[in-house]
């Protein structure tokens, strides 16, 4: 089943069919790579009308529309030579195989909720790079009849969510809150949501995969065998191939569910203030959680931005192992009121399912001993590079407050709120010994065994970017 195309897509869809593309550039490289798609493509699908370079007038409109963070949308921010917008599962094999043959770094977007922007901005490569966009590739196919769903790399959560409720009112999948989520780069780094201490993560309700490898081939959960297949459930994106889709087992939920919300302020010290408890579907409580209109219709889910948010953000995250004492609290809520302005807090509680999971299971390794999963995020409005140090420096200051109550040894993150201060891969190179530094915190011990199956699937580092999996 096909879901609505946003106005912008649809947009893009009838402007490509209808303008003639020159491919042609100064950029040799670039030439030959262009003159190598129509070897490898589908001919009843001509890739020229999926490709966008910087001479083209629709090229900054497609690079921006899946651009979340104005922080990653600044004059200096290193941008593609060029787009390739796959609308055919031959694109993506002639994108990868091409781009390997003439020496090309690329990236891989899907929803672009990368928080360091790494789906499309390369700051390691000493060499031009392009992107390949997956959002055209966005088929849902929901089978209420064995609880099963086939899902696009391209699609959105939203879109997910409404497949599903359209077919069945007592059935879910474990996702997170963000309608405007890839699917791609969620399902890759772990992906939570409210319902994790019921059903766990969204990794472990994936049954089977499709991928294209290094060497352009298209393989599914037997072909591609166990090990890669526990990579790519969460060993992080762009790392091991190209997901074209994924097989998710649906899960059933009640008809009705309960959602409300507390709020708690310094001067109510511990008294929680109910505002309101509401009864509702799930499909509705997704809406709820995510800050739509009591009310609101559920296509609403549906809808993609069409252009980047108006503010800067900085995310980061943490893990709480050990209760903290409530006069800590209070006094972290005051630094936040009095000293880290435009800063957030999330705390996700964690047990249940989710302690039962052992950490090694897929490569998410936040497992059992955890009480809650701190996001950290700074917002701000002002540009510039000065506002955006005051406010990068704001984030690492509250970050840094907290290190005596969080883990340690590694001190663990999510993966799905990338972060670049932890380490990164140097300009053109890729090392262990870098790797190591942000992969243990991600990963913890699973980081070796993803080392070695990086080894075995792209022993030349093909698929690579800041924070990747790198070879032996």
């Amino acid at each position: 089943m096909k879901i609505p195309c946003s106005t912008l897509v649809f947009t893009l869809s009838v402007l490509s069919l209808s303008i003639s593309i020159s491919c042609a550039t100064s950029n040799p490289i670039l030439n030959d790579f262009f003159q190598c798609l129509p070897k490898y493509s589908n001919s009843s699908y001509p890739i020229s009308e999926a490709i966008f370079t910087r001479e083209n007038t629709y090229f900054q409109s497609v690079l921006l529309s899946y651009i979340r963070n104005l922080r990653h949308c600044t004059p200096t921010t290193p941008k593609p030579l060029a787009i390739v917008t796959a609308k055919h599962e031959s694109h993506v094999q002639a994108t990868v195989m091409c781009a390997k043959q003439h020496g090309l770094h690329m990236r891989i977007r899907s929803g672009g909720h990368d928080y360091e922007g790494l789906s499309f901005i390369s700051y390691i490569s000493n060499t031009s790079y392009i992107v390949l966009d997956m959002f055209y590739l966005r088929e849902i196919d929901v089978n209420i009849a064995d609880e099963s769903a086939w899902v696009g790399s391209g699609a959105i959560v939203g879109e997910l969510y409404y497949s599903i409720a359209e077919k069945s009112k007592v059935h879910a999948f474990p996702g997170g809150v963000c309608p405007s989520v890839g699917v791609g780069g969620l399902f890759s780094g772990g992906g939570y949501g409210p319902t994790m201490r019921k059903f766990g993560l969204t990794v472990d309700n994936i049954v089977d995969a499709r991928l294209v490898n290094v060497n352009g081939t298209i393989l599914d959960r037997k072909s591609m065998g166990e090990d890669l297949f526990w990579a790519i459930r969460g060993g992080g994106g762009a790392s091991f191939g190209v997901i074209l889709s994924w097989k998710i087992k649906l899960l059933q939920v009640p008809p009705v569910v309960t959602v409300f919300r507390i709020t708690k302020t310094l001067d109510q010290g511990a008294a929680d203030v109910l505002h309101r408890l509401l009864r509702m579907s799930w499909i509705e409580s997704t809406l709820f959680f995510s800050e739509y209109a009591f009310g609101t219709p559920i296509k609403a889910l549906i809808k993609r931005p069409t252009e980047p948010p108006p503010f800067f953000f900085k995310g980061k995250s943490d893990y709480v192992k050990q209760p903290i004492p409530k006069e800590v609290l209070k006094s972290i809520f005051e630094k936040m009121i009095n000293r880290y302005e435009s800063t957030h807090m999330q705390w996700n509680p964690y047990g249940g399912r989710m302690n039962e999971i052992s950490e090694s299971e897929t490569p998410f390794p936040h497992r059992a001993g955890n009480l809650f999963m701190i996001q950290y995020w700074t917002y701000w409005m002002e540009k510039g590079i000065e506002s955006t140090n005051k406010y990068l420096n704001l984030s690492r200051n509250l970050y840094g407050s907290m290190t005596p109550y969080v883990s340690k040894s590694p001190r663990e993150v999510l993966h799905n709120y990338r972060d670049l201060d932890i380490g990164s891969n140097m300009l053109n190179q890729t090392s262990i010994e870098h790797a190591r530094v942000y992969g243990r915190t991600y990963f913890k011990g699973n980081f070796e065994r993803l080392v070695r199956v990086k080894s075995a699937v792209d022993p030349q580092n093909f698929f690579k970017h800041e924070q990747s999996i790198p070879p032996l």
